[in-house]
């Protein structure tokens, strides 16, 4: 490697044959420390022109003649021109230190002008870290030094540039690139142009990357004061843990707590970028209610909401950028998140409640609209359900009780979807078992028309809840046409049952076939049809005993006022038998005892 005109090894020579001559003058290299020092202002004057070997000998030269001075005095008091001296020789020692320290602040942005101004500058500290203790000299040479590589780096990486946030939006991402690059770059030169002025105990390289460091540190406190975006967050964590340059990582010197409080930072940033996202979300929803628009529907035509896919996607991001960060943070996240949901699912049931009743009043349209709102979210929260369960390894008490809070979602909106069928046709229902009803089927159309409109509905539900909603519709819609047998309002006369139980076996036999098609597994509600019809349309009175067995073998919680509710519909006038029938069924359901039976329906029937 090159070196400088006048080098190391010369530099230290000179000043180490500084002897004291037969004369007691000081020579370096011939040249004498001069008996008679310049003045103050000379030697001020030598040292704002970077003339330290002249400044220097010269202050040597004022100190030796103070030593002499204090020397003869003694122990008395100074007098006062000797203790003006002595500060006027301190002060040139200061002034003289700040022109070194501010030597070797620049040095790295201009190594090549003041290479051999270091050479001098590495010597006089030696020589006097070597005069420690004597009259007139000043401690810290060398942590001046040091202190002044630092300021030196502060001010390298002050000069990188960072744009305004109106110029760019990823401004602090493109610094911290600089930033690293700038840090390469200075220690590079550190090493091609600095290292060979200095003696090897300096430990110059080390010294430096210290500072590099410790500045670095510095500059990334400041600019964590500033920071308030969460990308910016994550700016700061990437450029420490993966694009700081490796090989100087470990090292990194920052104030105590700051990775972690970057991390804090980060984690409370997400959390209020994910409520804030959250209730973006719910804003969106409502416009969506609001102006009447269809749901998506997925590629296999099932209906959804872009609230769960997005909502989905959002979690998924959070923890993909920060796998790369930090596990524990992907989890403290992850675990925010999911809790966060459970909030956001309540404040959207009350939102979607209140913006969505409307709909109800209105046409058939808007009716039917708001059916398929509800499936939508059904089926949606039941896929987010199913999403979430990757975090269930790390996440389980959290993925347990979004579980719990998303079930008791989807079972409301399912019942209030039940609710409104129900509503919708209990007027029809209420005309079941009449002398109307034996005339006509307009109101038994009416309820499988409706049927029908949510059976193509139901094809828009996935499973599970697509299963238990029909399975809820079959059952309620068997409950309430069974009951109406058990309200008294019509029995048959002559022959009339026997019309009553053919109707009643048609009808059955045509929700069966409906319910069937929408895939029903209600399959022991089947035979219910028949072994009604089979009493209501037995003509030989007697006979009725024997059709009671199957009747409380498949379904032993009818109660006796059920019973006899149907006998009253069958024929108000029977009654010469019905006793024994009573008494029959009485000890069926005594032989039957409580055994506990799959099924339960006659109990939900008031």
């Amino acid at each position: 490697m090159a070196k400088s005109p006048t080098s190391v090894k010369d530099i230290f020579r000179r000043f180490s044959s500084i002897r004291r001559s037969k004369k007691k003058k000081l020579q370096i290299n011939n040249t004498e420390i001069p008996i008679n020092p310049c003045t103050v202002l000379q030697i001020t004057d030598y040292i704002e022109r970077d003339m330290l070997k002249e400044a220097y000998l010269n202050l040597l030269s004022m100190r030796l003649e103070l030593q002499k001075e204090l020397k003869a005095v003694g122990e008395g008091a100074p007098p006062a021109n000797l203790v003006n001296k002595e500060t006027d020789v301190n002060d040139l020692l200061g002034t003289l230190r700040n022109k070194m320290s501010a030597i070797v602040r620049n040095s790295n942005a201009l190594p090549s002008c003041n290479k051999e101004l270091l050479v001098y500058v590495v010597h006089i500290i030696l020589e006097e870290e070597k005069r420690q203790g004597e009259p007139g000299a000043i401690q810290g040479w060398r942590e001046a030094w040091r202190d002044a590589v630092r300021d030196g780096v502060r001010d390298t990486l002050k000069k990188v540039h960072l744009d305004n946030r109106e110029q760019n939006a990823s401004r602090l991402e493109v610094h911290l690139g600089l930033l690293g690059k700038a840090v390469v770059e200075d220690l590079e030169r550190v090493k091609t142009e600095l290292l060979s002025s200095y003696p090897a105990d300096f430990k110059v390289f080390e010294t430096y990357v210290s500072c590099h460091h410790e500045a670095v540190g510095e500059h990334l406190k400041r600019l964590l004061e500033k920071v308030t975006e969460l990308k910016d967050y994550y700016a700061l964590l990437d450029f420490i843990i993966h694009r700081y340059p490796s090989d100087l990582k470990d090292n990194l010197i920052m104030e105590e707590d700051l990775l972690n409080k970057i991390k804090t930072s980060y984690c409370h940033c997400q959390k209020d970028d994910f409520k804030s996202a959250m209730e973006n979300m719910i804003t969106s929803e409502k416009e969506v209610w609001t102006m009447k628009k269809s749901p998506d529907r997925t590629d296999d035509g099932f209906l959804t909401s872009k609230t769960y896919m997005a909502t989905c996607q959002l979690i998924a991001s959070y923890a993909g950028n920060l796998e790369k960060i930090d596990e524990n943070m992907v989890e403290s996240v992850v675990r925010f998140c999911l809790e966060e949901l459970n909030q956001f699912h309540t404040r959207f049931e009350e939102e979607f409640l209140q913006h969505t009743h409307s709909l109800l009043t209105s046409d058939l349209l808007d009716c039917c609209l708001w059916i398929e709102y509800h499936i939508s979210y059904i089926n949606s929260f039941n896929s987010l359900k199913d999403n979430v369960q990757c975090y269930r390894e790390n996440c389980s008490s959290q993925v347990e009780q979004l579980e719990k809070e998303v079930d008791g979602l989807i079972q409301r909106l399912s019942q209030t979807l039940i609710k409104h069928f129900k509503t919708d046709v209990k007027p029809y229902m209420d005309g079941m078992m009449t002398k109307k009803w034996l005339k006509t089927n307009e109101d038994f159309k009416e309820v499988t028309s409706r049927i029908e409109n949510y059976r193509g509905l139901c094809k828009s539900m996935r499973a599970p809840s697509a299963q238990v909603f029909v399975n809820d519709v079959h059952y309620n819609i068997a409950r309430e046409y069974v009951s109406q047998l058990m309200k008294k309002k019509y029995s048959c006369k002559k022959t009339k049952n026997e019309d009553a139980a053919i109707k009643l076996r048609e009808q059955w036999d045509e929700l069966k076939k409906l319910f069937e098609d929408m895939g029903s597994s209600l399959n022991w509600l089947y035979p219910l049809g028949d072994h009604l019809s089979d009493i209501i349309g037995m003509e030989n009175e007697k006979k009725i005993k024997d059709l009671l067995i199957p009747l409380v073998t498949n379904y032993p919680d009818i109660s006796k006022k059920q019973l006899s509710a149907v006998l009253y519909f069958r024929d108000n006038g029977f009654s010469l038998e019905r006793h024994s029938v009573i008494n029959q069924f009485t000890v069926l359901k005594r032989d039957a005892g409580n055994t506990n039976h799959d099924h339960s329906f006659f109990t939900d029937i008031e």
